[in-house]
């Protein structure tokens, strides 16, 4: 069923349940690229469910690298004249077509391990894909420029006493080649913001926090995607550190929402989306899952023993969204449900 399950057919009727002014969005013509992963493909189809909705006789252009994937994510979708799918990399030339309106980009390779194998990759997606869909947008003369970042643009937040707001930058070692995927996400954002000034697009940079739920391959290598795999496949969840470290974990839907209320509401600049509720340790989301199918008896173990007992406090990476609170946005959906939802919707697309 790839995404069109009934999860995810909830999660969209909620982000479409959202007072935006989707009106606003008539005749428009979307790119969406990166649109095979999590949170574009929400994005992509929450678009194409309120076209239907609210009739707004849009055009949804999604760019992906792997069109047997899009297919498997889109299914008859993509038959349709809502849908266009455009098969190829975000830093090539991009095809002649009506002007975009609006662009949204999620292209980007989010996964640890693709920083680790492919750090020049990675860069290259986040700057010269950036550029060459900035340079694209002043040409069709676009109305927004969406930009999918990250809380990894922060750096080293140390320095920080409590949440982290969107001012509150610290250092990166720009010569560690894992800096690849956080200093291109400055750069892609700085891109945006002198486009903006010299050539008057308005963008807005939504740096979302650990975001988690449909569209999230469990073989992602991200503790979120591991745990779900684990439970799957009725596994213990064991930890190979003692996980007290913190991060604010927020459910998919929740973030494409927020994406949403940033580009219809929103001024030009940067917007943390990110779920204060959702600020747990590492352990404690692996207690989410195992709590999610008790049926499954399944336990969280630790390879060290001693880990179990450990109770040192660890800094987190926790953010501050209240200034897209000021907009209308809050996140909806809990941790015990958005993991519950997780899972129901990874079994309902086997």
């Amino acid at each position: 069923m790839g995404m069109r399950t009934p999860v995810v057919q909830r999660d969209v009727a909620e982000i479409l349940s959202e007072p935006l002014p989707w009106s606003t969005l008539r005749g428009a013509r979307v790119l969406v690229t990166g649109a095979n992963g999590m949170i574009p493909s929400v994005a992509v189809l929450a678009l194409l469910e309120a076209n239907e909705r609210f009739g707004l006789d849009l055009v949804v252009h999604a760019l992906v690298r792997n069109g047997e994937r899009a297919r498997e994510v889109y299914g008859d979708l993509l038959d349709g004249p809502s849908l266009v799918l455009w098969e190829q990399d975000v830093t090539a030339p991009l095809p002649a077509t009506p002007a975009i309106t609006h662009v949204i980009h999620g292209a980007s390779a989010a996964q640890p391990k693709k920083h680790a194998t492919d750090p020049v990759g990675t860069l290259n997606a986040n700057i010269a894909g950036t550029q060459n869909l900035l340079e694209a947008a002043r040409g069709w003369g676009s109305k927004s420029f969406a930009l999918m970042s990250s809380s990894e643009v922060y750096g080293d937040t140390s320095h920080v006493e409590g949440m982290i707001t969107e001012n509150d930058y610290g250092a990166i070692d720009i010569l560690n080649p894992r800096a690849c995927y956080s200093e291109g996400k400055r750069a892609s954002e700085t891109l945006a913001a002198v486009y903006h000034y010299q050539y008057g697009i308005p963008f807005i940079a939504a740096r979302f926090g650990h975001i988690y739920g449909p569209g999230l391959d469990v073989n992602d290598g991200r503790v979120q995607a591991d745990f779900a795999r684990d439970v799957l496949a009725g596994n213990d969840i064991t930890l190979k550190s003692a996980g007290l470290a913190q991060r604010t974990y927020t459910y998919v839907s929740d973030a494409v929402a927020g994406l949403f209320t940033a580009i219809l509401l929103g001024e030009s600049g940067a917007y943390n989306v990110s779920d204060a509720a959702g600020l747990v340790s590492i352990r404690g989301l692996a207690e989410h899952f195992v709590q999610a199918r008790p049926e499954a008896h399944l336990r969280l173990r630790f390879e060290t023993e001693a880990d179990q007992y450990a109770t040192n406090t660890v800094g987190f990476l926790g953010l501050d969204s209240s200034k897209l609170g000021r907009l209308g946005w809050a996140p909806k959906v809990s941790l015990s449900d958005g993991v519950s939802r997780f899972l129901a919707h990874l079994e309902q697309s086997r």
